[in-house]
């Protein structure tokens, strides 16, 4: 009755049916490996332990590793952006047949969760408790606390909102198991869909949800179901399951996180969690590990689990990695195996225990211990889905912007020794005064770095047309930089982007404000280079006014060179047109581009490229940040024209070193720290890579780069992504890889003709598409076939 129990169990846990002697009666499972010549002392890659090597051969991919800077890429399984490389065959290295049947025995035997208890727990506390005068467990934690740091200020400003309160009581009912179930569900959920819709997709459905077992083997319910057939208190926690399109059967292997919820996981331990609450949570890493292994059509390439650890207050995270293939199965007693398997291959991780949820029930988001959790449903949605969109580095990197917004917002100026609410010039303290309602109220209210608001009325004394006056329109931010769309009194119909750089004064000491002056000054003198060599094309920027912002109030300096006290006098303006998304914004709100879009997009930055070059002139920051997508006044996508901006870092003469950076940057720039003549296009590729949904993986070092880029190019890897867009795209690859490093010139021509062409064609064709669905519409008044082929012409 037992084996038979079993045995459907089983079938529902790894999706598979059984076959062979395992059909058989527990008798018949051993006699029948035995006859397959199988003993107790093989191992389960069939192979004898001769030595190491023997294992190393076919090691599996391991643990996401401790860097935040998606360091989980650097697996040697894989892991691959997107899901669905991994819905039509499982990315492990294959096992034999022999081998897959033991870990099936091994599965459908490994049941009783107080013997697997018994042959661990010695090793457990051996482990845990090594040294009894050390307040901390011996067992390694899963995550650096920098990596917690780290993804703390990657957060900032991210809501996670458990609606659910988890219910604090010293009694123990079924009332309060049904409201300890619901807010468990709806924090794993706010968990998920949080780091999902910041990470991976914005507005992409969440392709996971929350399901409770009973235990390794039973079917899964929701809090609902088990409340209705009376099942609430047999559940063991609730697992993140990986969503198999409609398929309304769940398997174990789908199990993308577990979390083991009991009622004290510490046990009076103050260490951390008591031994049988780990032993447990190895029980269940371990039957995920061994129900991905079985799986044909397994989603998550990777040997490690974590599994989450909660109580109602408390909560924790064990990882649990090995290589099954050196299990070295025993017939009689499977449990002494995988004992001596825990003991020899596995490497089991335990976080510090911390406080989850405080007195009202509420998740302490910012903590360290919910932070764990998060950190490793981060690792866990990364194996199923594959690298993020957005980095936790790239995220985090925001921070410096942030801070500046938020000292801005409480009007904050630096002084020598301290921090200072500025004050009105021209008044002693304590003074009651009239403010000047006719002058620009922001000027007074706000500091030297202080953001505009909506509205705000700036003044400025430009260089060549005198005083001009501009209205703040919107504030935009990117990681790196912060700038307004605005609109001159003069034409309010026209918008405009605004740069405001940093106080004379304030260079010096700090390099955010040096990253101003490139952005303002240094780009203004390159824009005036374009302008008075006659060089004007609607792919390159265009000055409108530069200058110094006029002050409300009275002007104390002595002469036009010098500045006053006031903290905005002095501070340089530059206006620019066109405003525009950036491509690093569109892309990861909206995925990667249509062919179409990236021949548009290269043709247009070639343009520019070409235009700048005449004037000598070479950008050296081509990114995604650094190129705006400008639409007309109806938003026709037909229309959509590309713009290089940020050109502070354009290099004009050879002393000049561009911006270093490690994705985009040519690796003439990176090694030698000046560019080549193809340099520009280079970066224009890596760019078109990243376009198409290239996988662009975070550098951390010059030397990384470097072999990156060579990597790539030698195993035609940009060229191949590139072919799957375009097969002109693939040609230009081609052409510029011939040039890397080389003294020789662009053929900007030559290119540009041909990408017109692309373009033009693309266009055409879709105005006939549009002409054939509405006859009435003749082929001249589609906005993609006429406009676009005036516009490259």
């Amino acid at each position: 009755m037992r084996t038979g129990f079993q045995q459907n169990d089983l079938d529902f846990f790894t999706g598979l049916s059984l076959s062979g002697s395992l059909r058989k009666t527990g008798f018949g499972y051993r006699t029948g490996y035995r006859q397959d010549g199988l003993s107790t002392g093989e191992s389960l890659d069939g192979s004898f332990r001769k030595s190491k090597s023997d294992f190393q051969r076919c090691d599996l991919d391991v643990s996401p590793g401790q860097s935040l800077d998606e360091s989980f890429r650097k697996s040697k399984s894989g892991v691959c952006k997107g899901s669905s490389r991994f819905l039509s065959s499982n990315k492990f290295t294959p096992i034999t047949k022999r081998a897959f049947k033991m870990l099936k025995y091994c599965a459908r035997n490994l049941l009783e969760l107080d013997v697997f208890t018994q042959s661990l727990e010695d090793w457990i506390l051996e482990n845990a408790l090594a040294d009894s005068t050390i307040s901390e467990q011996s067992f390694n934690s899963p995550f650096e606390i920098d990596e917690l740091r780290k993804l703390d200020i990657a957060l900032e400003g991210i809501l996670f909102q458990q609606l659910f309160r988890m219910p604090c009581s010293f009694f123990n009912s079924s009332e309060l198991k049904e409201e300890e179930y619901f807010a468990l569900e709806d924090f794993l959920h706010t968990i998920a869909v949080g780091l999902w819709h910041t990470f991976w997709h914005k507005s992409t459905p969440l392709p996971f949800f929350v399901t409770c077992p009973r235990h390794p083997w039973s079917k899964f319910y929701t809090v609902e179901r088990a409340i209705s057939r009376g099942r609430i208190a047999e559940l063991s926690g609730a697992a993140l399951i990986y969503k198999a399109g409609n398929d309304p059967h769940i398997a174990w292997d789908q199990v993308v996180q577990f979390a083991l919820f009991k009622p004290d996981i510490m046990l009076g331990n103050k260490l951390g969690l008591s031994s049988s609450i780990l032993c447990e949570a190895l029980f269940y890493g371990f039957h995920i590990l061994i129900s991905r292994r079985l799986s044909k059509h397994c989603p998550i390439s990777s040997d490690s689990v974590f599994i989450l650890v909660l109580d109602s207050k408390f909560g924790g995270v064990v990882k649990l990695g090995g290589d099954l293939r050196q299990l070295e199965l025993n017939l009689e007693n499977p449990y002494e195996a995988v004992s001596e398997w825990f003991k020899v291959h596995a490497e089991v991780s335990v976080s510090p225990v911390d406080r989850i949820w405080n007195k009202l029930g509420n998740a302490n988001w910012g903590d360290l211990g919910t932070l764990q959790l998060l950190l490793a449903t981060f690792y866990s949605i990364a194996h199923s889905h594959g690298p993020p969109r957005k980095s936790i580095a790239s995220l985090a990197a925001g921070h410096g912007l942030r801070l500046q917004k938020r000292r801005i917002a409480y009007c904050l100026v630096e002084s020598e020794n301290e921090i200072v609410r500025p004050e009105p010039y021209g008044y002693q303290q304590g003074e009651i005064v009239e403010l000047d309602n006719d002058g620009d109220a922001a000027f007074t209210n706000h500091a030297s770095r202080s953001m505009l608001q909506e509205g705000d009325l700036i003044q400025v004394d430009d260089q060549q047309w005198g005083e001009r006056s501009f209205r703040i329109q919107e504030c935009l931010v990117e990681v790196k930089t912060l700038y307004y769309s605005a609109v001159s009194l003069e034409n309010p119909s026209q918008l405009l982007t605004l740069y405001v750089g940093a106080h004379p004064s304030r260079l010096e000491p700090s390099w955010e404000d040096m990253s101003l002056w490139y952005q303002v000054q240094r780009q203004t003198k390159v824009l005036n280079i374009l302008k008075q060599a006659g060089i004007s094309s609607k792919n390159l920027p265009e000055i409108v006014a530069s200058g110094k912002i006029l002050h409300s109030g009275l002007c104390r300096k002595e002469s036009p060179v010098e500045r006053c006290d006031h903290p905005w006098c002095g501070t340089p303006i530059l206006v620019t047109y066109p405003v525009g998304e950036p491509l690093s914004s569109i892309v990861s709100q909206d995925g990667p581009f249509s062919s179409e879009e990236t021949t548009r997009c290269c043709r247009d930055c070639l343009a520019a490229l070409r235009s700048a070059r005449m004037a000598n002139i070479q950008h050296g920051d081509i990114c995604p940040e650094n190129i705006i997508r400008v639409s007309d006044s109806q938003g026709s996508s037909s229309s959509f024209l590309y713009v290089p901006i940020a050109w502070g870092h354009a290099v004009l003469e050879d002393r000049d070193s561009p911006a270093i950076n490690l994705l985009f940057s040519s690796a003439h720039a990176l090694q030698h720290g000046k560019l080549c003549p193809s340099s520009d296009v280079e970066s224009l590729v890596y760019l078109l890579y990243f376009l198409s949904g290239g996988n662009m993986q975070q550098q951390d070092s010059i030397e990384s780069a470097l072999q990156l880029r060579q990597r790539c190019w030698a195993k035609r890897l940009i060229q191949r992504q590139l072919g799957e867009v375009s097969t002109l795209l693939k040609a230009f690859a081609d052409y510029v890889d011939s040039l890397c490093g080389t003294p020789y010139p662009v053929d900007y021509d030559g290119w540009l003709k041909r990408l017109d062409n692309a373009v033009n064609e693309s266009s055409v064709e879709r105005g006939k598409l549009i002409e054939q669905v509405g006859m009435t519409m003749r082929i001249e008044d589609v906005p993609g076939s006429s406009r676009i082929s005036e516009r490259g012409a």
